[in-house]
């Protein structure tokens, strides 16, 4: 269309092409949520500017023109159109906004740091990140991409194996005034802080003849059971991926050089449904690259 070419008003449209339908002022007034002066005016404005009659008026009564009649045809077809095109870009809106959830460790301490990275990367995707212990039900709960820790068995879901972990034991350097263990054998005369992670299969590896500890605070929560050993309360058993900020830091000390494979693994979970979506697949792509990077940096898990 020209610029040169001069629309009529918009609402003097609506107002018109409701009227017409209804071939009554006050129900297209009700309709738009005017007053029926109002609709009067738009339609009496419109009519002016396109110098001709568009109804017949008879007191309250009104009844449209023939030529009128096409010319309101041809707009609710217009505006059916400009419906369907914004509901289109409504949906592409929904369409870039991207929902994760992650068990809280790996979602705080290792996916939030690096997620500034993939939003630079790819700016028109919103990204949700939810934090949860529990096992949502993807689909049902319209989530598109779950990071899960378990042995890969989603059924139903677009699975890949992230990567593994690795446990071993970290303690404050200022643990007993900074009289730390020297030796695994040490560690049964040690406070040993408790999760939902057993100490037993990194003990036998270890050759500690010791009983799983028991007692204490049981830690759900492995960021609580990090905090609770950088400010000295004990020895922790922790996953490297978790505890490696600390580490990094000087908070944390890792003891000893033994590690024990853990029996989980970190997975990238989708249902079948949202595995496609592009944000979804950029997702994929910049989470295996990330890992990759981060693998060659490290020298624990695999």
């Amino acid at each position: 269309m020209s610029a040169s070419r001069r629309l009529p008003n918009f609402s003097a449209l609506r107002a018109f092409e409701a009227a017409a339908r209804h071939e009554n002022f006050s129900r297209a007034a009700e309709e738009l949520h005017l007053t029926h002066g109002a609709i009067s005016h738009q339609v009496r404005a419109l009519e002016e500017e396109l110098g001709r009659p568009l109804f017949i008026r008879n007191g309250r009564q009104v009844k449209i023109t023939s030529d009128a009649l096409k010319f309101a045809q041809f707009l609710g077809k217009s505006f059916a159109d400009i419906a369907v095109a914004a509901d289109a870009m409504r949906a592409a809106s929904v369409n870039q906004r991207l929902t994760v959830t992650s068990i809280p460790s790996f979602a705080a301490r290792w996916l939030a740091p690096r997620l500034g990275r993939f939003i630079d990367l790819h700016p028109d995707i919103e990204v949700v990140l939810q934090s949860s212990g529990q096992l949502q039900d993807l689909a049902r709960d319209g989530i598109d991409v779950g990071i899960r820790f378990g042995r890969g068995n989603y059924p139903g879901m677009v699975v890949e194996r992230l990567m593994g972990d690795v446990y071993y034991p970290v303690v404050s350097p200022h643990y007993r005034d900074g009289h730390l263990p020297a030796t695994p054998q040490h560690l049964p005369r040690q406070t040993l802080l408790r999760s939902v992670e057993p100490w037993s299969p990194w003990l036998r590896a270890a050759g500690v003849d010791m009983a799983e500890p028991s007692g204490g605070v049981m830690f759900e929560d492995l960021s609580m059971l990090i905090r609770s050993a950088a400010d000295g309360n004990g020895v922790a058993l922790v996953r490297h991926v978790v505890a490696m900020q600390e580490i990094a830091s000087g908070q944390l000390v890792r003891l000893f050089d033994i590690a024990t494979p853990c029996p989980d693994e970190y997975f990238f979970v989708a249902p079948a449904a949202s595995a496609g979506r592009p944000q979804v697949v950029a997702f994929r792509n910049w989470l295996l690259e990330e890992i990759a990077a981060f693998q060659r940096q490290q020298h624990g898990p695999t």
